[in-house]
């Protein structure tokens, strides 16, 4: 504090013109303490203001290049993800083509299955109405023959001698033989 009161004296009795002006004193200027100050202050701590920019510096670089790959990362998985996605589109696609197809050929088989069905039934039921038309013949010419036996019997019977038998006999011995069954009609 001593050395400040004395300063303030010395201001104090200087005249006001006479304050400025060179000082040829060099410890005694401010400018050259101040040089003198940040030349200490940078040649002891530049070095590690250097270290500390340059870590600093790093750290950036090292943030931006994880920074750059992740990006890179990201676009690569957004790629892979398109083309997953386009690849399931396409599967999808092929699928329901696939159904169609299958559908369509499911459709096509019973369709064709169902006029085999048909044509199958109206071919048996063709068969069932001639057969039923032969057993239906079979049995009226059966009753026929019934019937004309009995009527020949009864004429018979009234008034049959022995050229008369003899001769029906033989007739119906020749009729047998030429006789030929129905086999359709």
């Amino acid at each position: 504090m001593v050395i400040s009161i004395s300063n303030f004296a010395l201001l104090r009795e200087m005249p006001f013109a006479e304050g400025i002006g060179f000082n040829g004193n060099i410890l005694e200027t401010n400018i050259i303490n101040l040089a003198v100050v940040v030349g200490i202050v940078v040649s002891f701590g530049g070095d590690a203001l250097r270290s500390l920019l340059e870590s600093r510096r790093q750290a950036i670089l090292s943030t931006l290049q994880q920074a750059e790959q992740k990006a890179k990362d990201a676009q690569d998985r957004l790629a892979e993800a398109k083309a997953q996605l386009e690849m399931s589109q396409k599967k999808a696609k092929d699928i329901c083509e696939q159904g169609k197809t299958s559908a369509e050929r499911e459709r096509s088989l019973l369709s064709k299955q169902a006029q085999e069905d048909i044509t199958r039934l109206q071919e048996s039921k063709q068969e069932s109405i001639q057969l039923q038309q032969q057993k239906a013949v079979a049995q009226i010419s059966q009753k026929v023959i019934a019937l004309a036996l009995e009527e020949v019997h009864t004429r018979l019977d009234q008034g049959l001698d022995e050229t008369n038998h003899s001769s029906v006999v033989n007739f119906g011995l020749v009729q047998f033989a030429n006789y030929k069954p129905i086999t359709s009609l």
